[in-house]
Parts: C-alpha cells; structure tokens; sequence
C-alpha cells in the first residue's frame, strides 16, 4: 500500500490572463509544496474556453511561454497544469507535468467534444501520442482530460490495462442541473469495473454563457465519493490516499519517473462536502456566473428596472447576494398602468436587500411619445406597439443611467417569455447580462421561495410571490390572458426546447393540440428575437445562444 498526498486545487481562472492565472497559481505552490502532487482544471492556465482565441498564433506563444515560467516555480510537489499546446500546424487541449523547475511530461486529450455547448473540433487536434503514465510519489498515475474520461473503451481503458494505479481526470466541465450527479455516476462505475481509484478535478466560475461548478471529487477503487470540493466556491483540499500496489508487478505502457515515496508527518484525511438541493445549486450558479461576468468584464456595479414582479425581484437578489448590496441600483420606472402595490412590493424588495433605487415615472415620456405620433401621422398609437414603446422608454432610459454612471444593466427576462417572445426588442431585452435566460418561469418561483426559505425571512415579499404575473403594459394585464398557465406551458417548451420534440410527438405525449399548434408557432417565430437577446448563463441541458442553433429563417412544420 503506497501513501499519496495529493491537492485537488479548484481554482477560477480568467480566459486570456494568463499573468493573472499565473499568479492564481502561484499563490498556491507554497501551500501544497507539502504534497506529492497538485492538480488544476482543464486549461487553467489559460481559462476555458477559449474559442478563437486559439487561432492567434501569438496567443499559443505566449501562453507556452507562461506555462514555462509556472514550471520554473514548481518545487518537491509535481505540479499538473492545463495550457494550449501545439506543434507548430496544430492546436492542442493539454496537461502539462511540472516538477523541480521543469516540464517533465504532457498529455493531449485525445477524445474533442462537438455536442452541446462545446465546439472543440473548431480549435482543437486530437492527440494522438501512446499513453504513458507516469511515476509520482512512489504511485503510476495516468492523467486523461474530460471528455477522454466519457469515451468507452478510450484512454482510460488503455491506462488501466497498462498498469495504472490512480486515473487523474483534468476537466473543463459546466454546470447543467442534475450535471454532478451525471460525473459521479459514471466515475463510481469506472471505478467498479477499474478498481482502481479516480481523482476528478474541475474548474469552478462562470465564463460567458456558461458557469463551472467544481464539485471536484476521488472515489475510491469500489467507487465510492471519499472526497468531495465545494460547489461553485475555489478550493484547495489536501488528502492522503491509500493507493493499492497492482496485482502486476511489470506496466505494460512507459513510466516517466517524476518523484519516488515521501514521508509525510501525520495523516490528512479527504473530507466529503454535502450535496446540493436542485434550488440551492441553481440559485449558486447564476450567481457566480452573474458575479464573473461583471467582475471580470472590468465592471463592479450594475443595475436593472424593479417593476415589482417576481422575474426582476429574482434577479435583484441574485445581484445583491452575487455583488453586494453596496453595487446594485434599482430603477423603479412606473407608467400610467403600473399598478400601486407593484411600486410598493418593489420599495419593500429594495428596503429588504439594501440596494440603492430610483424612481423615475415615464408616464409623460409616454404621453410625450403618443402625442407626437398623433400629430406628425393623425392616428392614435394603440395596441402591441403601445405596449412596446413602454418597454423601450424603460430600455433607453436603463442603458442611460448604465452610461451616465459606468453601470452594467441586467436584464429580468425569464427562458420562458423568451421561448414565446413574450419581450420587446429594445426594450426589456436592453442590457449587458440576462441573469434568469435559461430558468423557467415555474423554476424562478421555486428560486424565489428557496431564496427566502434559505434564511427564514421574507427577502423577497410574498406578496410578489403570490401576485399573478402580469407585463402591467395595459388595464388589467395578466400573462394568463395571452399565454398558458406556466405550469401547462413550461413542460411543453422543456419538450419542444430541451427534447427537440416535433409537433406531432408533442400531441402524441399528451399535450393539448391546440396548444401545442400556438405554442410552437411562437417558440418558431420568435428566434430572430432570442438572436438578438444579450448573453446568460446556461443551467439546463439546452440553453439559447450557445446551445441551441437553428436558422432564423424557417419553415419546418414536424
């Protein structure tokens, strides 16, 4: 039984700083120089992903040239970095092994993702080299990037039957609900079939579009979870892992000698953080990737329009929790149909998160607007495109607060007004980051109550929670007036969205057919407006944006 110190560090770089990734780094060597070994995320030392970035030429040198000063930093502790390598014509996912000054060993992930979010076959080559493991604190380890872990009979197959005695899996791996039980299923049965021990390590932060969870864990070689990071939050965890000597004496693949047996004081026992519930983990990634867009685009506050309904009050709090109290304004902005407890619930929202707010009536920028239509054209301004230029006014005048006061807005859309385009362009799709983009009109009541659960207090007044959704653009509006229920509405767009479900599979799953009829024909027509929307983070299986592509021209009917 041979005795590995190893540090699982979870850590959120920046794409494209690689001196401040570096640093990142840095700061952690002196921590671990304790340990035998220390492993980081998928391309850590560049950020991920990195897109086009990787067809700059100048990008690739620079950032080899990093990860040359990182190894030159490295001590005892081997140190397992990703970074972009490359052969001169090709452009590679890669880890590189750091020990005492030098890069000893890499390895190319072999296996490029081209589903969902990931677009890797565009950047990327696929490494082709022979595996070999190598030989680190008196254990033969054998290191495979993401997606080569998912692929049956791929590398990790290879390296087991080569004589591995520990499989260190490098990831890049977003957040999607239900995503950590996804990894740890598939580990516990590699480690069943393998009996050996797996290391899975992530990256955490949001980047974009998407948002990294960590959630970095080992099982044991009957796989079971004996250490588990965090989730959403940077970490470093220490443990000491009893690896088993193989049943055979001779690997079958090539050993890099990187460091033999060390003594260690004592004994650092893995620690196993709790499971997430479905709300907390959701409310825990849009907020790190609502914090990660302002922060590492250069902003620190922002602010969004407060009507007083749930979808902006959501996005209110997640904002205050994600920046602070201290960086979020509200802009209060009622028109001549906003009803009086909407004004009220938004300053009861305000007083209970301790955001600053404004309260800027457009009622007569409204009349301003309606009396130069009648003038200039003999016609009164009625209907849909009333509604509209309410919506507008409240756009240009957020993006102007935003302008005048170096604020980023956040927009309050939820995914399912955006499915059906129940938004106006220009309007309250105006801003920089759409916080609630891919959260489900029934899933930002549940965020709402669990936010409120979380502490025992009325954050969010129920009064909101309770209230009929209503845009407040005319009399009496209600959102039940032009759309079904949400709870009828919502599992049809899951279907037809995140299922890729026709029409006629719809019916037959037992949809109402005259629903379905409408409610596709919005979803379709309605994804030259979802083109235009600005980015949000994707927390389901299939977000708009980066996830779902289909042409804006269309005329499928199935």
């Amino acid at each position: 039984m041979e005795t590995l110190r190893l540090a699982i560090a979870q850590i959120n770089p920046v794409v494209g700083d690689l001196e401040g990734n570096v640093d990142l780094i840095r700061d952690l060597i002196e921590k671990v120089e304790h340990c035998d070994l220390a492993v980081f995320g998928e391309m850590s030392l560049t950020g991920y992903p990195l897109e086009d970035l990787l067809l700059k030429p100048g990008f690739i040198a620079d950032n080899k040239n990093a990860l040359n000063d990182l190894a030159s930093m490295s001590g005892d502790c081997a140190l397992v970095v990703g970074f972009a390598d490359s052969d001169g014509e090709n452009v590679y996912n890669s880890i590189a092994i750091c020990h005492r000054g030098k890069i000893v060993g890499s390895y190319r992930k072999q296996n490029l993702p081209n589903v969902e979010v990931f677009d890797e076959v565009r950047n990327f080559s696929s490494g082709s080299e022979p595996l070999n493991l190598f030989f680190i604190g008196g254990v033969k380890i054998g290191f495979v990037i993401c997606e080569d872990l998912w692929v049956p009979d791929g590398p990790v197959r290879g390296l087991v039957d080569g004589g591995a005695q520990l499989i260190i899996a490098v990831n890049g791996s977003p957040f999607h609900q239900g995503k950590q039980q996804e990894r740890e299923s598939l580990v516990n049965e590699i480690s069943q079939k393998s009996n050996l021990p797996i290391a899975y390590v992530n990256l955490v932060g949001g980047q974009d579009e998407l948002v990294f969870d960590g959630g970095s864990f080992i099982t044991d070689s009957a796989g079971e979870v004996i250490l588990r990071s965090s989730r959403f939050y940077e970490s470093t965890i220490i443990a000491d892992l009893s690896i088993e000597k193989n049943k055979t004496t001779e690997s079958h693949l090539p050993v890099t000698e990187v460091s033999s047996t060390r003594n260690h004081e004592g004994r650092i026992d893995p620690s196993v953080a709790p499971t997430l519930k479905i709300y907390e983990e959701l409310y825990l990634a849009l907020m790190t990737a609502t914090r990660d867009y302002v922060l590492k685009s250069g902003f620190h506050q922002v602010c969004l329009g407060l009507s007083g309904g749930i979808d902006s009050a959501l996005v209110a709090a997640i904002a205050s929790d994600a920046l602070g109290p201290s960086n979020v304004t509200a802009v209060m902005m009622p028109s001549r149909y906003s009803s009086d407890h909407s004004l009220t619930d938004a300053e009861q929202l305000i007083e209970n998160l301790g955001i600053a707010s404004i309260n800027f009536p457009i009622k007569e920028i409204h009349s301003t607007f309606s009396e130069q239509w009648a003038l200039n054209l003999n016609e009164e301004i009625i209907g849909v495109t009333d509604e509209n230029l309410q919506a507008r006014i409240r756009g240009v005048l957020l993006m102007a607060f935003a302008n005048a006061n170096g604020w980023l807005v956040l927009t309050t859309g939820n995914k399912s007004e955006a499915a059906v385009g129940y938004s106006t362009l220009y309007g309250d799709t105006a801003g920089a980051y759409a916080v609630i983009k891919d959260v489900y009109k029934t899933g930002v009541y549940g965020l709402a109550r669990w936010r409120n659960e979380s502490v025992g207090n009325e954050i969010i007044p129920h009064s909101i929670i309770d209230k009929p959704p209503s845009a407040e653009l005319r009399p009496d509006q209600r959102d039940d007036q032009s759309l079904p229920s949400y709870d009828i509405l919502d599992p049809l767009l899951k279907s037809y969205i995140e299922g890729d479900r026709t029409r006629a599979e719809l019916v037959e799953d037992g949809f109402d057919p005259k629903i379905v009829d409408e409610i596709v024909q919005l979803v379709d027509t309605s994804e030259y407006k979802r083109r235009q929307n600005p980015p949000g983070v994707r927390v389901t299986q299939k977000g708009f944006g980066r996830d779902r592509r289909l042409p804006l021209v269309n005329k499928y009917k199935g």
